[in-house]
């Protein structure tokens, strides 16, 4: 049976023989495209009605890259799974998988004698139906508009009972299936963990500042207000910022160097001490009256509230040269360069604009992200990657209306960005890169766009998921790993790190013994080696 299935899943070049083949046979081809995201009562009556028109049906859908997403998030359904799940169908004899948004290639290759579209196409002007019209007709073909008589959204389906990226975590088949596409192996992970991360020499610039925990009890409603009544009992205090970047890579083999600002005060010499502890190396410039700091106070593990002490203090342009000089001596040091803005003054876009001519010819991988709406983000020129979240990527360039793919491409295009990777809290996160290996062909065409869900569908402290997707992604990026390898690593960082209270750098150790346990990536294995 599973043989079977198979044999029906065919390539576009293996078309024009097919035709060839059923027309000296006197047989009627018959051929519907789509998407087929879920298969639903709608799709089985089309394609149903379809296959009593001829004598052989030829189902062709349309692959992962080529479907326009709103929000980056379909398709659900990875098109090898879609592809399955039409040639299971007993009416259905081929399937074929559509490298672009519409049927045009596989008619010109099928040249079918009936082309089946759905009653809403009848009246359609759209442009690419259009062309499909021409090639059906040009090669003595006919349209005809049908949609069967149950009609379902599959959009409408997933928006109304899909609705949360934890449902999608579970579904590791699907997942694994991605994986074993975007080449996302056990064993190539294992080999980038346990042997190309380590010794790798990272600069990480940008503001550092303390995580403050401070658990407290709680009373009970106070007597003067309705308000809780809590009393502190414990704190503990984090790496924060570029620090927490910096302890991440060292944890997971690298040798990161710490560019940043501090204060001459007590916060910054405990995160200095702890930092010479891991033994990291640091080059500081005194700029702020104290060190920025953040307090969270937290009754049984639930945070109550947020504070945040510390004020924006620029650097001055003496502190702006020395650092560039600083840069300037290690750009034949580093394997990669990580630029973090949190918007204490560190970086600035004049220090942006003149510290990415002098590392990027150098540099083999340069990463960077902000904390909030930073215009910092469009000072990035040429990054290799940038991951920031969904608000602030559309923030820094005030479009809240357009779709994220097209947000997306306006930004990458600007900055002339190899990768984009924009994380959307629960949901999980889009990565984005162009299709084209050469670098002027780069954006003459639609990015490709891949959804990963988040990792861990119950979180324990969501501060610090993007540090640590960002520093496992850029030592993957730095190892000459393609994006979706790298998003994935970095997102199995994440996971970890929420799985915890408070901002703790992940270990190698942590990385694998994580990567063992994980189901899409035996799912993965199985695809491939099957």
């Amino acid at each position: 049976m599973k043989l079977d299935l198979y044999r029906k899943i065919i390539g576009i070049d293996a078309l024009t023989e097919l035709s060839d083949q059923l027309r000296a046979e006197g047989k009627t081809i018959v051929h519907c495209h789509g998407c087929f995201d879920i298969v639903h009562p709608g799709h089985v009556r089309y394609l149903q009605f379809a296959r009593q028109q001829g004598d052989s049906l030829v189902v062709s859908l349309t692959g992962d890259d080529a479907i326009e997403k709103e929000d980056g998030t379909r398709p659900y359904i990875p098109q090898e799974l879609r592809a399955e799940n039409l040639a299971a169908l007993e009416f259905v004899d081929h399937v074929v998988i559509a490298d672009g948004p519409t049927a045009e290639p596989i008619l010109a290759a099928l040249r079918p004698h009936l082309y089946i579209k759905g009653k809403e196409y009848e009246h359609s002007t759209h442009p690419g139906f259009l062309a499909e019209q021409q090639r059906v007709e040009e090669a003595g073909g006919r349209v005809i508009f049908s949609s069967g008589q149950v009609v379902f959204s599959s959009t409408k389906l997933i928006t109304d009972h899909i609705t949360t990226a934890a449902e999608n975590l579970h579904d590791t088949t699907r997942l694994g299936a991605c994986c074993a596409r975007w080449g996302v192996d056990a064993n190539r992970l294992r080999s980038l963990v346990t042997e190309q991360f380590k010794g790798k020499r990272i600069a990480v610039i940008g503001d550092c500042l303390a995580d403050r925990y401070i658990e407290c009890e709680h009373n009970d409603v106070a007597g003067e207000a309705p308000i809780l009544s809590v009393r502190p009992v414990r704190q503990t205090t984090y790496l924060g910022g570029a620090a927490i970047v910096a302890a991440h890579l060292k944890a997971l083999g690298a040798e990161p160097h710490l560019v940043t600002t501090v204060a001459r005060d007590d916060a910054s010499r405990e995160m200095t001490d702890t930092l010479d502890a891991r033994r990291i190396t640091q080059s500081l410039f005194d700029s702020h009256r104290a060190l920025p700091t953040k307090l969270r106070y937290i009754v049984d593990k639930q945070k109550l509230l947020k504070i945040d002490q510390g004020q924006p203090q620029p650097i001055d342009s003496q502190t702006e040269r020395r650092m560039l000089a600083l840069l300037h001596d290690l750009r034949h040091e580093i394997d990669a360069a990580i630029f973090l803005d949190f918007g204490y003054g560190t970086l600035s876009i004049p220090l942006l604009a003149q510290a990415m001519p002098v590392l990027r010819p150098h540099v083999r991988t340069i990463t960077g992200d902000v904390s909030g709406p930073r215009r910092t983000l469009l000072a990035m020129n040429e990054a290799d990657l940038l991951t920031p979240t969904e608000r602030e990527l559309r923030a820094v360039v005030g479009d809240f209306e357009e779709s994220l793919p097209a947000v997306a491409m306006r930004v990458m295009r600007q900055l002339k960005t190899a990768n984009l990777i924009v994380t959307m809290d629960q949901r999980g996160c889009v990565l984005f890169r162009p299709r084209e290996d050469e670098r002027a062909n780069w954006f003459n065409s639609r990015l490709r766009s891949d959804y990963l869900p988040a990792l861990n569908d119950r979180p324990l402290d969501l501060v610090g998921a993007g540090d640590a997707l960002l520093s496992a992604a850029t030592l993957a990026l730095s190892c000459d790993t393609p994006l979706p390898v790298a998003g994935y690593l970095g997102s199995v960082a994440a996971a970890i790190a929420i799985d915890r209270l408070g901002n703790l750098p992940v270990t190698a150790d942590e990385l694998l013994t994580d990567l063992a346990d994980r189901g899409e990536l035996q799912t993965a294995s199985a695809t491939q080696a099957g």
